[in-house]
């Protein structure tokens, strides 16, 4: 049982119908574009596209790209399990690193169907590992997500004015829209501080408890926190897409990342949207954009769930004891 006043962790609720068939719609769209886009190359290499994509394939260093990302995974691994122990450290209370690490772990197996039920899973674990109410753990992870997008936000932005004789020219757009957030995100900001619509009741709801804790300084420490990831992810894919056959810049991929990884986000199955992305921006690289962009995103996920697996054992033990019952411990 959890303690007075702690409720179970409310299960995420199932897409509805219509956004199942939007989300397979949009996947269905990605993979007839890159269809098209690949068997155009293709024929214009005189080959088949599956002799095509082959040849692609076999020309990629394996095992230099293999060491670099099983070395990025694991640092944001680390990086990542950083971030949720700081928030709920200012949000809900002090619990030690090394008991957040089987927590995040193990919610990366989840996180390879959906990212959003995956932060839900580790606010059931918390709950009955530590008997936090669920409500809070869910504020935070809600808090997270939402900082998260601010921050993709924020260094598409830097990325737009180091980059932007590179970049396409709808990138152009980033700047408004980043204006636009900013102004958004301090309305936000005034709203849950009770200096806007102060009479309003929608502050008091429990899953927006850590909007109503949290301070300014909560949202740049957040991106000051997270940020070493995508810093080390420029120099990652730089080298990689080299390992590849692609050459492109630093100023070039900072632009080019925090858009990608954004429609990584999207919850379609493989985020058939970040692989159509590269493929968009490097269009004279068609095949190994897509051969990169596919593999390096599901070795990423697949990665990560092969570390929640290394942990799974631990998880096991600090959810259900020896006994079978919920261990209070950690």
């Amino acid at each position: 049982m959890t303690e007075p006043g702690a409720e179970a962790t409310t299960a995420p609720k199932k897409p509805s119908a219509l956004q199942r068939l939007l989300f397979l719609g949009l996947t269905g769209l990605c993979f007839a574009y890159l269809y098209y886009r690949l068997n155009g190359a293709a024929g214009r290499e005189g080959l088949p596209l599956v002799d095509y994509m082959s040849q692609v394939f076999s020309n990629v260093a394996w095992l230099p790209w293999l060491f670099l990302m099983v070395a990025y995974s694991l640092f944001y691994f680390f990086i990542d399990t950083l971030v949720v122990t700081h928030a709920l450290g200012w949000f809900i209370k002090d619990i030690p690193y090394r008991d957040i690490l089987p927590i995040r772990a193990s919610a990366y197996i989840i996180s390879m169907f959906n990212e959003q039920i995956g932060k839900g899973a580790m606010a059931y674990y918390l709950n009955r590992r530590d008997q936090v109410p669920g409500w809070e753990v869910g504020s935070v992870m809600l808090f997270v997500m939402f900082c998260e997008v601010f921050y993709l936000l924020v260094w598409a932005t830097i990325g737009f004015y180091v980059s932007r004789d590179s970049l396409p020219e709808v990138f152009g757009l980033i700047p408004t829209i980043a204006l636009v957030a900013a102004v958004g995100l301090a309305l936000w900001m005034l709203y849950f501080q009770g200096k806007i619509l102060p009479s309003s009741q929608l502050r008091e709801k429990r899953l927006l408890h850590a909007f109503k804790l949290a301070k300014p300084w909560h949202y740049g420490a957040f991106f000051l926190l997270r940020s070493p990831a995508i810093i080390a992810a420029v120099f990652v894919y730089t080298i990689a897409l080299t390992l590849f056959g692609v050459d492109v810049s630093l100023t070039s991929l900072l632009g080019y990342l925090p858009v990608i990884f954004f429609a990584a986000t999207v919850p379609t199955p493989m985020r058939a949207a970040a692989i159509t992305f590269w493929v968009i921006l490097f269009p004279e690289n068609e095949g190994q954009m897509a051969a990169f962009g596919f593999v390096q995103h599901n070795f990423f996920i697949l990665f990560n769930a092969g570390i929640g697996l290394l942990f799974w054992r631990r998880a096991q033990r600090d959810l259900f004891g020896t006994n079978g019952r919920p261990d209070a411990g950690g």
